[in-house]
């Protein structure tokens, strides 16, 4: 009785000792990769290729809207953007869409105004329909971050018209920048 076993079974338990310890460091050499959340606790082979290809999915999710913003920033320095890539980009996060917040506080009113960069238009607006209310303005103040444009609109608003007043005036300004949009 031949007690050696047959070449071909040695060859594949050879083939799959190499072929184990090939994983082994390809799984070493993608973890090390990935930012560790937990360094303390060892994680399981699964939850290390799960938390890797969440990874890898998130940096795929930035790398997208990093493009998009790129696009929308070049499409708008150039000067034959047409106004459907504008629209596009207003859409997808690269221009911010109008914003209005009116505060009353005693006979004063604060307008505070977001607008895209395209939009610069909407502060003469909103200083003309604050005129036409009889509002005062005091005080007018823009500051610019990245491609938004937030304007400051301090004002005083006569004693009778207070309560109705402001209401109108905010009902007025939102129905405003929401409908230009």
């Amino acid at each position: 009785m031949d007690h050696n076993p047959n070449p071909s079974k040695a060859d594949r338990k050879t083939i799959e000792k190499n072929r184990r310890n090939q994983m082994k460091t390809l799984c070493s050499r993608l973890s090390s990769l990935v930012p560790h959340q937990t360094p303390r606790e060892v994680a399981s082979l699964p939850d290390q290729l799960e938390g890797a290809t969440n990874y890898i999915k998130k940096l795929q999710t930035n790398i997208e809207k990093m493009k998009q913003k790129k696009n929308c920033l070049v499409g708008l320095s150039s000067a034959t953007a047409n106004s459907s890539a504008r629209s596009s980009c207003s859409n997808s996060g690269g221009l911010v869409l109008p914003n209005v917040d009116v505060r009353v506080v005693g006979s004063a009113l604060e307008v505070a105004l977001v607008t895209g960069l395209n939009s610069q238009f909407m502060f003469t607006q909103t200083l003309r329909l604050l005129h036409e209310e009889g509002a005062e303005v005091l005080n007018a103040s823009f500051s610019v971050l990245e491609n938004s444009i937030f304007h400051t609109i301090h004002c005083q608003i006569g004693e009778p018209a207070q309560g109705y007043g402001a209401a109108r005036i905010s009902e007025r300004l939102r129905k405003y920048v929401y409908d230009v949009n």
